[in-house]
């Protein structure tokens, strides 16, 4: 029963999968968001001694809207490499499925308030446990989802340009077309002759 479901799943999954693919890499690269106040703030105040990205409030609430979107981005992501591996075995996925679940450990462990802490406490105070380099350690397990960024973007714009929008927008074309000369056609004609449906669902 569990495999015939597991079956089911990704037999769903292959049938949409440019969507699927689409949804996952638009998420994922929201994170971009994260990494550049992660590196213009934290890192350039560890480094510089002052930050580079002050928030003002509209950011604070972009940025904790992009913290929201990372788990479910995380879930989706892992997906396609766990749907490429379930056909092929390739040690590329392996390690990119590796890179996008080290996430969880910065998300639930050494977070960003941990690493902000450890970055901005006076050098002489001892009020945490886990030392800086573990704060170094979180910040390059985020800097990980960049190799993943490029291939699933990739990925995604490869399958924009096999798909095939012409006979699509072919259609949207000669709904217009039609309905630009005939303004006046009676809308409860539903005959084939003047019926602009036929024209988006031929």
């Amino acid at each position: 029963m569990a495999q015939s479901r597991t079956s089911i799943f990704w037999s769903w999954y292959e049938r949409h999968y440019a969507l699927n693919l689409y949804v996952a890499t638009g998420l994922f690269l929201l994170q971009l968001v994260h990494l550049y106040w992660l590196t213009m703030h934290v890192v350039y105040l560890r480094l510089f001694g002052m930050s580079a990205f002050t928030l003002s409030s509209f950011y604070q609430f972009l940025l904790i809207a992009v913290d929201y979107t990372e788990v479910p981005a995380l879930f989706a992501m892992s997906l396609i490499y766990t749907n490429d591996l379930r056909k092929r075995f390739r040690w590329r996925g392996v390690f990119f499925l590796l890179f996008l679940n080290s996430q969880w450990l910065h998300l639930f462990w050494i977070t960003d308030e941990f690493v902000m802490e450890q970055f901005t406490r006076h050098p002489a105070s001892h009020g945490t446990i886990l030392p800086v380099w573990l704060a170094w350690l979180a910040l390059s397990i985020d800097y990980l989802e960049l190799p993943v960024m490029v291939d699933t973007a990739r990925r995604a714009i490869t399958a924009l340009r096999a798909a095939n929008f012409r006979p699509m927008f072919t259609r949207v074309g000669r709904y217009y077309r039609w309905s630009d000369a005939q303004p006046d056609a009676d809308p409860s004609n539903h005959s084939s002759e003047h019926n602009p449906s036929k024209y988006l669902f031929p």
